[in-house]
């Protein structure tokens, strides 16, 4: 009997009983292995390992499964732990990739909110980690007497909400930088906002970095919501 072969197979009784949770049969080690020998070798190299106490039967009709002494072998001697640091690292960069969105997106949610309720105004950022973007204050537009007595006017803000996707593919052609930039009524590209004025900057967090800014009607006290804009992007960004 092979000795690296029986090896082999109590690798493979291992590692599928550490993916399924299931009692595995010598069909399914020969099939899922691609073990190239017959069915009764494979039978015959786990009786070896059940009677060397690798492997044991928990029920009469069951498959087998790995012993603690099978265990202890795989941990000292068969684990391949360069393809399991590989695997382990990948996973943790995925992990940290989106808790690090995630942290940006919770900080984002955050500077919004403050930025709207400072200026009562609609204000916006785009997420760090896919083309969106979402809107807080939104009551505080048809608040306005531009939009509540203008039913076209609100109808138009309504659709740049509704259309988030369109609005930041919109927002990534304007010429938008690390400083503000403030586009009044026929200035702006985005038709639906012309009835409005936007401030917006770029902002850059953790690696992360998008648009965020401020949509309210042309009469808006622009001075004072440029510099809430720059302090909260500074708090932001710290």
């Amino acid at each position: 009997m092979s000795e690296d072969r029986k090896k082999q197979v109590l690798q493979a009784i291992i590692n599928h009983f550490i993916q399924t949770a299931e009692p595995v049969g010598s069909n399914t080690i020969l099939i899922s292995y691609k073990f190239h020998v017959s069915p009764a070798t494979i039978r015959n190299d786990m009786m070896e390992l059940e009677n060397e106490g690798y492997i044991s039967q928990p029920h009469t009709s069951a498959g087998r499964v790995p012993t603690d002494k099978a265990y202890r072998l795989f941990v000292d001697e068969m684990a391949d732990y360069n393809k399991a640091r590989k695997e382990a690292l990948k996973t943790l960069a995925l992990i940290q990739g989106k808790y690090a969105a995630e942290k940006v997106r919770e900080n984002l949610h955050d500077a919004v909110s403050v930025l709207s309720r400072a200026t009562n105004q609609v204000s916006f950022s785009t997420t760090p980690d896919n083309p969106r973007t979402f809107f807080l204050g939104m009551s505080n537009a048809f608040l306005q007497p531009e939009f509540a007595n203008n039913p076209v006017n609100a109808s138009e803000v309504f659709e740049i909400l509704e259309r988030s996707d369109k609005f930041v593919k919109t927002l990534a052609n304007l010429d938008v930088s690390d400083q503000i930039k403030v586009f009044i009524g026929d200035e702006n590209i985005i038709p639906q906002a012309q009835s409005c004025s936007i401030i917006v900057t770029k902002y850059h967090k953790n690696g992360f970095d998008g648009f965020m800014g401020i949509l309210g009607p042309k009469r808006m006290n622009y001075a004072f919501n440029i510099v809430i804009l720059e302090e909260i992007k500074k708090l932001l960004e710290q």
